[in-house]
């Protein structure tokens, strides 16, 4: 498959960088935050589920430790290849907005703020991707920004022994931000830059709308986690 080039986003740091600025070695080494509750708090036991945008598989592994039949897609082969050797999900090659499997699945998964894509046809294809994917009974799982997330800057976590610090966001061009990114451990850095685009809850349901999707409901009270359903 040919590779990606995505304008506005890059990264540096030890190892291999996917295309959208994600360092592989430090995503590898990243822990499941709740992602895996939320996800299976929202869809059937034992659903299949797509996960569009699995990176490493720190969420794709717990998925499928609790009975899930995971399908996993990213555009990066080494992301992929820490997938296969961690989670055992099948596993598909390919940029989201592309996507046509030919297949169904009970719930379709677009987490990591994926949505918030900073070229509006990408988010809108990954949207696109996320209909055309989700049987008529399923639902689409999807993962926002909070609310503070461009004004709360900059804000710094620890995680698995490093420190994540989220430095700047800057304003580019009409709706749309450089994020600056910073991850810090003792045994290496990687910086990693990317363009978001922030969506009030009027936009953020318009784009669902655009895309056959309504939401079904807010998952969690910071309405960071969304259930939506096939619209009609």
């Amino acid at each position: 498959m040919k590779r990606v080039v995505r304008e506005g986003f890059g990264g540096t740091g030890p190892g291999a960088i996917t295309p959208d600025g994600c360092a592989v070695e430090l995503y590898a080494r990243l822990p499941a935050q709740g992602e895996p509750d939320v996800i299976a708090s929202a869809v059937p036991a034992g659903a299949r589920l797509l996960e569009l945008g699995c990176g490493a598989g720190r969420v794709t592994r717990p998925l499928v430790e609790r009975g899930f039949a995971v399908t996993a897609v990213d555009e990066s082969p080494e992301m992929l290849e820490r997938v296969e050797r961690a989670a055992g999900a099948a596993t598909v090659c390919s940029p989201i907005e592309v996507l046509d499997l030919g297949e169904r699945f009970d719930a379709v998964l677009l987490c990591s703020f994926l949505v918030h894509s900073g070229d509006p046809g990408v988010a809108r294809g990954m949207l696109e991707a996320c209909r055309r994917h989700v049987s008529g009974g399923g639902c689409v799982i999807l993962q926002r920004e909070p609310y503070d997330a461009h004004t709360s800057v900059p804000r710094t976590r620890d995680v698995a022994g490093g420190t994540v610090r989220i430095a700047s966001s800057t304003p580019v061009a009409p709706g749309v931000r450089r994020v600056f990114a910073e991850y810090e451990f003792p045994d290496a850095r990687w910086t990693q830059t990317f363009l978001s685009r922030p969506l009030t809850r009027e936009a953020f349901e318009a784009a669902l709308a655009g895309a056959g999707l309504a939401v079904d409901a807010y998952l969690t009270d910071d309405h960071v986690w969304v259930r939506a359903v096939p619209a009609g």
